[in-house]
């Protein structure tokens, strides 16, 4: 088994191909490198959401200006020298995001579904401690008008058929597409605001919310990748 795995790994490599996982389904995608570069090239080109830096590593002076960044937070009052330790970065153990796609089979052409990781991403801290933050207060605002499985769908639509559907009703799905590009970092920041606006708070978590929309502006303006 070891050796027929060791035969098909060198066959895939030596022709230059690439065995992917496929997006919502158990299947593997088998297709060229040509074929995945050509795919990503003209999602870049159609988004216009990208800037390609070359071959230069950011990563080290993402570091430090994150680092630095939080320092003046901190001088300045903005954070608490506990929440500085928790979002600094430790140069040893950051690593840039990593692009990659996983292909849609069930969709005419293969289009490719973009998957980035970025767990050891030098803002990830930051990102994570607001997601942490603000998650329960999206949720919360969002109750009514989210539904987290298919069941409680037909349920809500059931209940809502009783006395809204008529024989000219159209059910219909939306399916937004690069959902991910489609929202401008500016106006990402000002829902954020704009959501604590409207619950009326002036800190979260020990954080001013002043301070929150400062962190969330730096995590969206300094999303660096390599695929």
């Amino acid at each position: 088994y070891v050796r027929l795995v060791k035969r098909l790994k060198h066959k895939i490599r030596s022709a230059s191909l690439v065995l992917q996982k496929t997006d919502k389904s158990k299947v593997f995608h088998l297709g060229t490198r040509q074929h995945y570069q050509k795919k990503s090239n003209e999602y870049m080109e159609k988004t216009e959401a990208y800037q390609c830096l070359g071959v230069n590593d950011s990563l080290p002076d993402l570091i430090e200006r994150t680092n630095k960044y939080l320092l003046d937070l901190r001088l300045a009052h903005w954070i608490t020298q506990k929440q500085y330790e928790l979002l600094c970065v430790k140069p040893s153990e950051a690593i840039l995001a990593h692009l990659y796609y996983l292909p849609k089979t069930h969709k005419p052409g293969t289009p490719l579904r973009l998957i980035f990781s970025g767990l050891q991403h030098p803002t990830i801290k930051i990102s994570t401690y607001i997601g942490e933050l603000l998650r329960p207060l999206f949720d919360k605002i969002a109750l009514k008008t989210t539904t987290t499985s298919g069941f409680e769908v037909m349920k809500q639509v059931y209940e809502w058929s009783t006395n809204n559907l008529r024989k000219e009703t159209l059910l219909c799905i939306i399916d937004v597409v690069n959902l991910y590009t489609m929202i401008p970092q500016t106006e990402g920041v000002l829902a954020i605001k704009k959501m604590l606006d409207y619950l009326e708070l002036k800190q979260i978590g020990g954080l001013k919310i002043e301070t929150i929309i400062k962190l969330s502006r730096f995590v969206m303006k300094n999303n660096y990748f390599f695929i």
